[in-house]
């Protein structure tokens, strides 16, 4: 048995020895803080400062880039809604699009995107009473969409309410300073209302 010992007792070291320094590898990681996950929300302040920037040449990257994170509501199913009134928009059918994204909006009333949609499909379809009302959701419910601004603004400038419509576009353009469209639209309603007081 003594002989015996004199192998047991280096295997038991070893092992106690691998124990110790597992649980020392243990609590390394317990005191070792996790990588912060990036919210949706620290996405989007990055993307809309990565927009904003004057010198980045990619800046068609960040708008794209916003777009696909304003249209995750978060459940496939209201994804599916959204996905259904875009394309019934894009077959021109938008009697089809206003059901789904009225749908969409019954369901998730707090899912801006939904709500943009719609104003688009009311917009499409030439309703702009009921599409101004949705914007009117859309930017309580997300203050920077430059998207709703810009769409606003085409309305007002389409019921001629030119100093209205130029309100909306440069506060499109305050959040989202290279939009070609509501670039054209400040310039051509300065030009529009040059000498009237705006």
């Amino acid at each position: 048995m003594r002989g015996l010992g004199r192998y047991l007792n280096p295997a038991f070291a070893a092992f106690a020895l691998v124990l110790a320094l597992g649980f020392a590898a243990v609590a390394e990681q317990l005191e070792t803080p996790a990588p912060k996950v990036e919210t949706q929300a620290d996405v989007l302040d990055r993307l809309f400062v990565e927009l904003a920037d004057p010198d980045n040449e990619n800046w068609q990257y960040a708008e794209e880039n916003i777009w696909i994170q304003w249209s995750k509501s978060g459940s496939p199913a209201m994804d599916l809604l959204l996905q259904r009134g875009r394309q019934s928009m894009a077959a021109g059918d938008f009697a089809a699009a206003i059901e789904h994204l009225t749908a969409l909006i019954d369901h998730d009333p707090d899912f801006a995107e939904g709500w943009n949609a719609r104003a688009t499909a009311y917009f499409n379809a030439g309703l702009f009473g009921p599409s101004i009302e949705d914007v009117r959701h859309v930017l309580l419910l997300n203050p920077r969409h430059f998207g709703a601004m810009a769409g606003l603004g085409m309305m007002l400038e389409d019921m001629d309410k030119p100093k209205d419509a130029l309100t909306a576009y440069e506060a499109a353009r305050a959040i989202h300073p290279r939009q070609p469209g509501v670039l054209d639209a400040v310039e051509r309603l300065h030009r529009q209302l040059d000498g009237q007081d705006i």
